[in-house]
């Protein structure tokens, strides 16, 4: 498999950077394997949610509230979580120390049997992750779906023997620090402009997002994403056997489209699958999500009439285009997953209703112009929130009414009074959240409870002989 073995592992001082979700699995899969653990976070146990003296009790020592050199000390090997920047003080400190750094995702990736099916792209990620997994459920194999969708990878690898499979969500930050990993399947969806406050540059960020196939050999597969050009350039500097999707064109011993339907050639052999129509996610985006998850689940083993039955009966994920209802004739839609451009356009193009939208949040060095022709053909009334909210504002001036509110709350009040019924209320931020929440499923969440609290007074209202 490759990687850090247990066995190696257990002779060695660790140090975990970050104690989020990730962290605290990467910790206790060190713990299990035997390592010695220091564990530290700039936050302070009160922040994480931690008590030291059950952690003390474990084995491990916390070091909280700062971040200096020293940690480094006696450290054989670092584990940094997928939020923690590789240009950060610690990380740097450790490169020019000469002590090994990788992270969560080579860590976990060490400690596993299972196949390997790893899922990246700027958008997209969480919808095929969740839907490849289940496609390769009906192999009849164990099956771990983790990763950026959610569980740690740390905590679900071990217990996936080497005939099954581990559907992993990887994103460029988690492909920054590996070494060895390499999947026996990698998926690559898209790569459109996002993180440029991370990365130097979109092509330094592009190159991040093509190290999912750095490691492959012949015997393993690369799906790639043909109607993004940028993907498809990669096709010369993979190992792997490339299998091409596209929904724009037929591509051999891909997966495509072809007068509505979705045809298979993998392996040599075409094969229909299901027509378009009958996908249950909406959206055209979607749509190459679902060839995407197909090509690699019909290169494990998945079979036509089981891959069938899978797209038809799934569903959109919490939080990605995510139907709440209608509230007196309009539509509530949770796109809180929607933290870039390319995500929010995708968004728009899925509804044939005017939208309200609800956008905004923290600003991640991006140029909002790509939506101003969007929004001035689809959109009703945009209502903007936190940090980014000027600086959209600017952007969009002239294509469409704006409304700047203070909170999560107002924006709700201001998309019902703008909205008329068959609109769609769309919240689909083109930010990340973290100006205003823990992260965008607090966000949509939140979200969701305001619109089911205005659903409730507006049932009210209706039995009270209001409006």
């Amino acid at each position: 498999m490759g990687g850090l073995t247990p066995q190696e592992l257990s002779s060695q001082r660790v140090l975990v950077v970050g104690l989020a979700r990730s962290g605290v699995a990467a910790v206790e899969l060190l713990l299990r394997s035997g390592a010695s653990v220091v564990g530290t976070d700039l936050r302070s146990a009160d922040e994480l949610g931690v008590d030291p003296i059950d952690w003390s009790d474990r084995g491990v020592e916390l070091r909280l509230g700062s971040q200096t050199p020293d940690l480094l000390d006696g450290i054989d090997l670092v584990v940094l979580s997928p939020g923690v920047p590789l240009e950060s003080p610690l990380p740097r400190a450790a490169r020019e120390r000469n002590v090994r750094t990788i992270g969560e995702l080579e860590l976990a990736y060490g400690a596993s049997s299972g196949r390997w099916l790893a899922v990246t792209g700027t958008n997209g990620k969480t919808t095929t992750t969740a839907l490849l997994g289940e496609l390769v459920k009906t192999v009849g194999v164990p099956v771990a779906v983790a990763g950026n969708i959610g569980l740690a990878l740390s905590g679900e690898v071990e217990g996936v023997p080497a005939d099954g499979f581990i559907v992993a969500e990887v994103s460029s930050f988690q492909l920054d620090t590996i070494e060895s990993f390499s999947p026996h399947v990698g998926v690559l969806l898209n790569v459109t402009e996002d993180h440029l406050d991370r990365y130097e540059s979109f092509d330094a960020y592009r190159r991040s997002k093509a190290r999912v196939f750095e490691n492959q050999s012949a015997s393993d597969f690369a799906v790639l994403n043909f109607d993004d050009a940028g993907v498809a350039a990669l096709e010369a500097d993979v190992a792997a056997t490339v299998i091409p999707v596209s929904t724009e064109r037929e591509v051999r011993h891909g997966v495509f489209l072809r007068d509505d339907a979705i045809i298979s050639q993998v392996g040599g052999r075409e094969q229909k699958i299901i027509t378009a129509s009958e996908v249950g996610i909406p959206g055209p985006h979607n749509l190459s999500n679902a060839l995407a998850a197909t090509a690699a689940a019909v290169a494990v083993g998945v079979t036509p009439a089981d891959a069938a039955h899978v797209l038809a009966g799934f569903r959109s994920l919490e939080h990605r285009l995510e139907d709440l209802g209608e509230i007196d004739g309009v539509a509530y839609v949770n796109d809180s997953k929607a933290t870039n451009v390319d995500s929010v356009s995708c968004a728009l193009r899925s509804f044939d209703a005017p939208i309200v939208l609800i956008a905004g949040g923290k600003d991640k060095g991006t140029d909002y112009s790509p939506l101003r022709g969007l929004l001035a053909g689809r959109v009703r009334h945009v209502v903007l929130i936190g940090e980014a909210a000027e600086k959209m504002e600017r952007t969009f001036e002239g294509a469409v009414p704006i409304e700047r509110v203070a909170s999560l709350g107002e924006a709700v009040l201001a998309a019902r009074r703008a909205a008329v019924p068959g609109d769609v209320v769309l919240l689909s931020p083109a930010c990340a959240s973290f100006d205003m929440f823990d992260d965008f499923e607090d966000r949509g969440r939140q979200f969701k409870d305001l619109v089911a609290a205005l659903s409730r007074k507006e049932r009210g209202s209706v039995a009270g002989g209001g409006k």
